[in-house]
């Protein structure tokens, strides 16, 4: 029975529970990848490029005697680039990802008898449904190696290498050929995915302790362009570079939150799913390179109404959107009410 009184508390914070480090960024020729522990790593160059004015222009800058002069000075440009050297065809992303257990128990809460509904109302939730589902999509994003983004895109083969890591050994270790899962359908019966997603699940549930290492090699083609994260620079004026790419120690490398966000592209439970396919979970189901937001607040579908109707009001959402908004707990974050 809903309790008029409880109300959301204004500081409210939750940790993470699946976390990534950054994914490091090496070369070597795919025959070989049985020695990868060898091969070299992918470094961040500097070019120089003249471009050519290819913007939509304004109607007053149509005229062709303009555009001509516009053309005669070129669009000088200075770019960060990473590429395979000639001598290898296959890049090696690696990273390390962290199962933590304590789902629904915030890191920072000012109401008590808020956390305690709250947290009641999460283990009802794992008593009656578990981690399964969630586990087994967050596996099926590391072997279909959805984490590789546009590097994944056009490879010839990509094969994801995923071990449990204990006292720094392997202890159980999967092989997936990624191209072979499907990026949109999480239906798949494969039996690494299966077992990789009762170790994630055990991790989640606080069983045991989960670290993954998580290594992709990618046979994209000798000397061929490779895809890091790209670093915003939010003061324009110290940089002289249009773009410029994020490395560590100067490996070229994909930040942990762009990794993160692989991971947990899980969402296949708001309206336009069946067209559109998996998104990130996330409060509103924003997606920024769309520059849309799937989970609209006067849906009722968006993460504060469902866990305010679920944990203030007793009104349960249907198990579906369960899922959601404890993946969103798993996720992190601040969601407190405050003014």
């Amino acid at each position: 029975m809903a309790n008029d009184t409880l109300k959301t508390a204004s500081v409210l914070a939750f940790e993470r529970k699946l976390d990534p480090s950054d994914a490091l960024f090496y070369c070597g020729d795919w025959e070989d990848r049985k020695n990868h522990v060898d091969w070299s790593t992918v470094a961040i160059k500097e070019k120089s490029v003249r471009g050519t004015i290819s913007n939509r222009l304004k109607a007053k800058d149509q005229d062709p005697a303009k555009l001509d002069a516009a053309i005669e000075n070129p669009n000088l440009q200075t770019v960060d680039v990473a590429a395979l050297p000639t001598g290898a065809d296959t890049l090696k992303v690696t990273f390390t990802l962290r199962v933590l257990a304590g789902t629904g128990k915030p890191s920072a809460c000012n109401e008590p008898a808020y956390q305690e509904k709250l947290q009641k109302t999460v283990g009802d939730y794992v008593v009656n449904n578990g981690f399964g589902e969630l586990a087994k999509r967050y596996a099926a994003n590391l072997a279909n190696g959805r984490f590789l983004w546009r590097n994944r895109i056009g490879a010839e083969e990509v094969e994801v290498h995923i071990a449990r890591m204990q006292r720094g050994q392997s202890a159980q270790s999967w092989q997936c050929d990624a191209l072979a899962l499907s990026l949109r359908d999480f239906s798949s019966d494969n039996d690494d995915v299966t077992a990789l997603a009762q170790v994630i699940e055990s991790g989640l549930m606080g069983e045991e302790h989960v670290l993954l290492q998580v290594m992709a090699f990618v046979r994209l083609g000798a000397g061929q362009e490779v895809f890091p994260s790209q670093e915003l620079i939010l003061d324009r004026g110290r940089g002289d570079k249009s773009k410029t790419l994020y490395h560590v120690d100067k490996v070229a490398a994909i930040h942990s939150q762009k990794i993160g966000n692989a991971v947990r592209t899980i969402d296949t439970w708001y309206p336009e799913a069946e067209e559109l396919g998996p998104i990130a979970v996330e409060p509103y189901g924003s997606v920024t390179t769309q520059g849309k937001a799937y989970r609209q607040p006067k849906q009722k579908l968006d993460f504060y109404n469902l866990l305010d109707n679920w944990v203030l009001k007793d009104k349960a959402p249907e198990v579906e959107q369960q899922h959601f908004v404890v993946a969103t707990l798993i996720r992190g974050g601040v969601f407190g009410d405050a003014g």
